[in-house]
């Protein structure tokens, strides 16, 4: 039986999980990830060297690598993240390295490829844009007329703003009327992929962004692959706070009109209305699963086993059994 082909999108902590859960089913697995961060260690690298935001990518690098002991080695000093109140005070070594890769390699994709090897990863890591980007989000909320629409920009202040996110927005760095190009072997994987996951993660500034890259977002209406959108177990303060978990589909929804899903995956502890969420669903084309996919000692991030072996259910046999 030939290895199911699996493209995990998002970013951050919410990819980071779901690329753990994918790698106990399949090792053919390609992990897209944003672009957009403007924040901390990635921040920092991005605005100084005009590079793309390594951060996200390097969470990517760590979920699918090798567990052996020389690879293990190399995947801590990639978290190390130094002290101090010098220039380095802050940065993760590993977002040093990928930048330094790209500046020396001069591309992204052999870049990640070469820290990939020397991390003994299982899967691809690749960026959803070779440009670093921007996100401007419409918010409401933020001033005395709380029908009032503001425009922010810049990831952060999408993430932790206290209003109310409407709608948002990408475009490439420092060019605001110029349309985000994709990554071509992001859009290759897609389009070749049997399972395409969306989520969990944040929902605005992590899984939207891949819907409004032109390339990218029709690579996923028209990829034969089954489409996965994978639930938070909990509204992010800031850009999702009193969201309902359908509410997140509908803004899925919104966001991408021609987007049909195949399955929806939710923790059942975090499905007030089951009813709704099933309704959401199936405005998606989508079927409804709900399971125990929480991390049952904090409660605060998904389950890797639990979560795969929710997609195991919902993708039937086309994942052989690896147990």
């Amino acid at each position: 039986m030939n290895e199911v082909r699996a493209v995990a999108l998002g970013g951050g902590h919410g990819l980071h999980v779901t690329l753990r859960a994918l790698r106990k089913l399949t090792p053919d697995v390609t992990a897209v990830v944003t672009v957009a961060d403007d924040g901390g260690s990635s921040g920092r690298l991005r605005r100084e060297l005009g590079l793309l935001p390594p951060g996200d990518l390097r969470k990517a690098l760590d979920a699918l690598a090798a567990c052996d002991d020389t690879h293990t080695l190399w995947s801590g000093l990639f978290r190390h993240r130094f002290g101090g109140n010098g220039a380095l005070a802050g940065h993760a070594l590993g977002n040093l390295v990928l930048a330094g890769l790209v500046e020396v390699l001069g591309d992204p994709v052999t870049a990640l490829s070469e820290a990939a090897r020397l991390l003994g990863v299982t899967g691809r890591v690749l960026p959803m844009c070779t440009s670093p980007l921007d996100i401007e989000a419409d918010v409401v909320g933020l001033d005395e007329d709380l029908t009032a629409v503001r425009r922010i920009r810049g990831q952060v202040a999408v993430a932790t703003t206290p209003g109310l996110v409407r709608r948002i927005r990408l475009h490439t760095a420092g060019s605001p009327d110029e349309l985000p190009v994709a990554c071509p072997e992001a859009v290759r994987a897609v389009l070749g992929a049997d399972v395409v996951l969306l989520g969990p993660g944040s929902w605005f500034t992590s899984v939207l962004p891949h819907l409004l890259v032109p390339e990218l977002h029709d690579a996923i209406v028209h990829t034969r692959a089954r489409r996965v959108v994978i639930l938070n177990l909990v509204p992010q303060p800031g850009e999702t706070a009193g969201f309902s978990p359908e509410r997140h589909l509908d803004v899925l929804s919104e966001h991408a009109p021609r987007l049909r899903v195949d399955a929806v995956i939710a923790d059942v502890g975090s499905v007030a209305i089951p009813d709704r969420l099933r309704r959401a669903a199936s405005g998606l084309g989508a079927d409804t699963r709900l399971d125990h996919i929480a991390d049952r000692t904090t409660g605060e991030r998904h389950d890797p086993d639990a979560l795969a072996a929710s997609l195991r259910a919902v993708i039937g046999n086309r994942f052989p059994d690896r147990g």
